[in-house]
């Protein structure tokens, strides 16, 4: 069997079609089967060869990021999507072990650090209303509510509560495999309660009129007409957790609704600035923190 032929009885199972992510697995195959070669049987595929993709992937070129090569993360969820196709294979009986299971995840050093001020942000939707109306609720659901991409693009009205006022995303449809309530944010649900309705889907968001699952292309062209660069969608959940931070919001009432399940990863999320830190508040002279207690015994003052 040849990686080609592999792939293409990846795509065409009933279980990964219904994945939200299918494109981004049909962009990672493209590229996989373009460096590993679709013709190379998967016989002769080693964790040697599948570490020389990573090595090419990374001298390449970012389309999203001009100016740029290829991430470290990018490559890793490559690697991984192979890996995967690798592991249906075996349970399907197409393969006897995984070529794959040696190869190591790039270190990635993936923090983002980029928030939108709110000029930037109103730009932006400025933009939108110039020819992109399909992207503006899209651009605002990010920006306040933190959502994922594919948790807004796919979203259905059967998802929407306007009269409590959350969204509720099933187990399926979320990253962590967790369900999570979302409180909408009083703009978001103007924007919502605006919307038309389609005639033959469910879907919330649409373009003339049908659902659309991509808007990589349209998205970029508004931040180059905004003047916004080294800006990408993920970074628009950067900012509404931030900014529900700074709206001293509790931090596990934030991690509800962003669905993490970890602090530390929460934390990546957060951007202290210097405006921030411009005001922090120093301790009276003299106070508790300069204090030393005299009746501690020599180790507990060490």
């Amino acid at each position: 069997m040849t990686l080609g032929q592999l792939c293409k009885w990846y795509l065409e199972l009933p279980e990964v079609e219904a994945k939200d992510s299918y494109d981004r697995d049909e962009d990672f195959v493209a590229n996989l089967k373009r460096l590993l070669g679709e013709d190379t049987k998967i016989k002769d595929i080693t964790s040697g060869k599948i570490e020389s993709y990573q090595t090419q992937r990374l001298a390449e070129a970012s389309s999203a990021h001009p100016g740029q090569t290829i991430r470290p993360c990018t490559v890793n969820k490559e690697v991984s999507c192979l890996k995967w196709i690798f592991n249906r294979a075996i349970r399907h009986g197409k393969l006897e072990h995984n070529p794959a299971n040696g190869v190591k995840r790039l270190p990635e050093n993936n923090v983002r650090m980029r928030v939108l001020t709110q000029k930037e942000f109103d730009l932006f939707m400025e933009k939108c209303d110039k020819g992109l109306y399909h992207l503006r609720p899209v651009i605002a659901m990010g920006y306040y509510m933190g959502m994922r991409r594919s948790e807004i693009l796919y979203l259905t009205w059967q998802e929407v509560d306007l009269e409590k006022g959350f969204i509720r995303l099933s187990a399926e449809r979320t990253k962590t495999d967790s369900a999570r309530a979302i409180p909408i944010h009083p703009k978001v649900k103007v924007i919502l309660e605006k919307l038309p309705r389609g005639l033959h889907t469910d879907r919330v968001f649409l373009r003339y009129g049908k659902p659309f699952n991509e808007m990589k292309n349209s998205f970029q062209s508004a931040c180059e007409e905004a003047g916004i660069k080294d800006f990408c969608f993920h970074d628009l959940r950067h900012c509404a957790l931030n900014n529900l931070r700074l709206a001293k919001n509790d931090f596990f009432q934030i991690m509800a609704v962003s669905g993490h399940k970890t602090m530390a990863v929460f934390k990546r999320y957060n951007l202290v600035t210097e405006e921030e830190l411009a005001k922090i508040k120093w301790p009276e002279e003299g106070g508790i923190a300069g204090t030393v207690d005299t009746n501690m015994d020599t180790d507990e003052k060490k």
